[in-house]
């Protein structure tokens, strides 16, 4: 592929696909485990999102090819890994995709919200299944329509909200309830490794993907501390921990309910696109896998009018509307973290393997702990679908042998 790619338009890309809808939604679960103690949270998930962001970066400058830590597990570890890496991104962001949904769902119409939840989800897979894609004019849109909205939310409480200082302090966190914090806030850094897959397409990429991804994540973090802040100064953890709409909480707190409507319309747009973008990649990493063998290989089918896997986008589609219409967003965003965390531990992993020691080894501690400590329900329930894999895996490779 051409590389047309300087490191201000890999940044633009990796913020994109960051700063998105995860933050209107994961701010509540994490007061509820550690209430001001969020904050410290907020500050180990970016160490750790960093970590695997550098992890990734350095394998795709060696694997400049689709399909990510699937890719490096299998080149680095073996097949085995390659295939829980795959396995543990299409359950953890399956569950991502739940999760979003069901944010559409909360800011759109509350009363309503798995309803409209798993018609959005319903509605996406028809416009994927019609070959529409998220295109890059699209991600600045929504991206300028999520930062619009963050802005519009802390100039509202710090101008003419309540926000007090002691709201920030106060609680005395227990240190599992901080690492709790952070690997439900880590749900929303999710999206950095987007600029790892860049490889083809970046110009030196040794140089400017490291450099690119240091730059969105910091950008990223300064735009979620913020805000952060600001609800947190304004609701207090009790408030916010309760809240299933937080961003929206905080404006009707502030004394402006009648602008709800607006935050509520940003924060669903933010949360339609993140859905979208995340089904689309779902299907793709599903079809790579039936290409493998490693998923049933009925789902190996590239539409022939529409050029999309449409046996892949419908199988996710089903299963993120039945996900969708059984969990709350809370379960589902610790079971996607769960997944995900997982997914990069072996990204971390295999980094290890080339020679760079510190920052993989610092990522697959943190990533590991962070999984652990997730909240209980999502740690069982995820060790067991992750381990359906695995043992899957063994039976079909013990059959093939």
């Amino acid at each position: 592929m051409a590389r047309r790619l300087g490191t201000v338009d890999t940044v633009v890309l990796g913020l994109g696909a960051m700063i998105g809808a995860g933050i209107f939604v994961a701010l509540a679960p994490a007061a509820a485990v550690a209430g001001t103690g969020l904050l410290i949270g907020l500050a180990i998930a970016a160490v750790v999102a960093c970590c695997n962001a550098l992890s990734s970066a350095w394998l795709a400058a060696r694997y400049p090819q689709s399909g990510g830590t699937y890719v490096y597990g299998r080149e680095r570890l073996g097949a085995f890994w390659g295939h829980s890496a795959g396995w543990s991104f299409v359950v953890g962001k399956t569950a991502s995709c739940a999760a979003m949904a069901l944010t559409v769902g909360h800011y759109a119409w509350p009363a309503h919200a798995t309803a409209v939840a798993v018609a959005a989800v319903v509605a996406l897979t028809a416009i994927g299944y019609a070959g529409v894609q998220k295109s890059a004019l699209l991600t600045r849109i929504i991206v300028a329509v999520v930062l619009a909205v963050l802005t519009f939310v802390v100039m509202l409480i710090v101008g003419a909200g309540d926000p007090q200082a002691a709201r920030l302090v106060g609680d005395d966190p227990s240190p599992y309830g901080v690492l709790q914090a952070a690997g439900l806030l880590f749900f929303a850094f999710a999206g950095y490794a987007r600029i790892a897959t860049l490889g083809e397409e970046v110009r030196d990429p040794a140089r400017t993907i490291p450099r690119a991804v240091m730059i969105a994540l910091g950008i990223t973090l300064v735009v979620y501390t913020v805000v952060a802040v600001a609800v947190l100064a304004e609701l207090g953890s009790t408030r916010l921990a309760a809240a299933d709409a937080p961003l929206s909480e905080a404006i009707r707190a502030a004394g402006f309910g009648a602008l709800v409507p607006i935050v509520s319309a940003g924060a669903a747009i933010g949360a339609l696109g993140a859905l979208l973008a995340l089904m689309l990649g779902v299907s793709r990493t599903t079809l790579a896998m039936a290409r493998d063998h490693h998923l049933p290989h009925v789902l190996v089918a590239v539409h022939p009018r529409h050029g999309t896997p449409h046996r892949a986008e419908l199988a996710v589609g089903v299963v993120v509307a039945i996900v969708t219409a059984l969990v709350d967003v809370r379960g589902a965003i610790g079971f996607s973290s769960f997944g995900v965390l997982l997914y990069y531990a072996i990204a971390n992993a295999s980094a290890f393997t080339l020679g760079r020691r510190l920052v993989p080894a610092v990522g697959l501690i943190g990533c590991l702990t962070l999984a652990v400590t997730l909240p209980p329900g999502s740690v069982l329930a995820g060790s067991a679908v992750v381990a359906a894999g695995m043992v899957t895996y063994a039976v079909q490779s013990r059959r093939s042998r």
